[in-house]
């Protein structure tokens, strides 16, 4: 069964930083491309950074530079490192994945991952 566990959100003046993390099982971590995603009540799921089988990255407009998507091979951990992080940042934050043959695709579009997260709210005061 695929897990995907997300920790670290939490409340942040603007101009700080935090560290999203998303523990997975081994096997979609492994097999798969992931991402993370955030959701304000009443909005859509939006994708915020997505990482390919081969380490290729992709990020929204509005948090490159700002934003970085990684992982620790050996904990089996998705990381979003988030700096600089403003307003427009406060959201639910998902951790999502889907397994793939492909090793370089990897998706801004939710309807691309097929396991999800619980969520962890960020927020962020001005």
């Amino acid at each position: 069964q695929v897990q995907l566990v997300e920790s670290g959100g939490g409340s942040v003046q603007a101009g700080g930083s935090l560290t999203l993390s998303c523990a997975a099982s081994g096997y979609i971590y492994s097999n798969g491309y992931m991402g993370w995603f955030r959701q304000a009540p009443g909005k859509g799921r939006e994708g915020v950074a997505t990482l390919a089988r081969t380490g290729s990255t992709t990020y929204l407009d509005s948090v490159k530079g700002r934003f970085a998507i990684s992982k620790d091979n050996a904990k089996n951990i998705l990381y979003l490192q988030m700096n600089s992080l403003q307003s427009e940042d406060t959201d639910m934050y998902y951790c999502a994945a889907k397994p793939s043959y492909n090793w370089s695709f990897r998706s801004l579009s939710q309807t691309d991952y097929m396991y999800w997260g619980q969520g962890t709210q960020v927020t962020v005061s001005s």
